[in-house]
């Protein structure tokens, strides 16, 4: 993957953040769809960075465990354990919802899981401006 496909990439995962945001703004998001689509950005996330440092992640997509995603995503780059908690989080969240105890939640668990996807896309975002020389999306 070339530093022209992350690029793509990232603007495409900025796009459907934005659509999330959108949903959250109108009030018409769900929490289970929210966390579903933010863990299946962060593992596009993860994946094209990876590819794009010449890394792939052979037979990890979108849908799969992210943190399966996240552990080949690091492995020789110790420095992007950054986003590890982020990503947990919306892990979390998933597993509260499969548990059916939402009562486990922080207050506005739609609103965490958007600005977390968020958090994850812009510090993704600075790494592959810092590292591949991408200009702003």
């Amino acid at each position: 993957m070339t530093a022209t496909v992350l690029k793509a990439t990232l603007h495409d995962v900025d796009g459907a953040i934005r659509e999330l945001e959108d949903g959250l703004a109108r009030g018409d998001l769900g929490l289970a769809p929210a966390v579903d689509r933010a863990l299946a950005l962060a593992n596009r996330l993860m994946s094209a960075f990876a590819e794009a440092a010449g890394r792939p992640l052979s037979g990890l997509d979108e849908a799969a465990d992210p943190l399966e995603v996240f552990k080949a995503f690091v492995k020789g780059d110790p420095s992007l354990n950054a986003i590890r908690d982020n990503l947990r989080e919306l892990v979390y969240y998933r597993n509260c919802l499969a548990a059916g105890r939402e009562d486990a939640l922080p207050v506005n668990p739609v609103a965490m899981a958007v600005r977390t996807i968020r958090h994850i896309y812009l510090y993704m975002r600075t790494r592959a401006h810092k590292e591949h020389g991408l200009t702003a999306t």
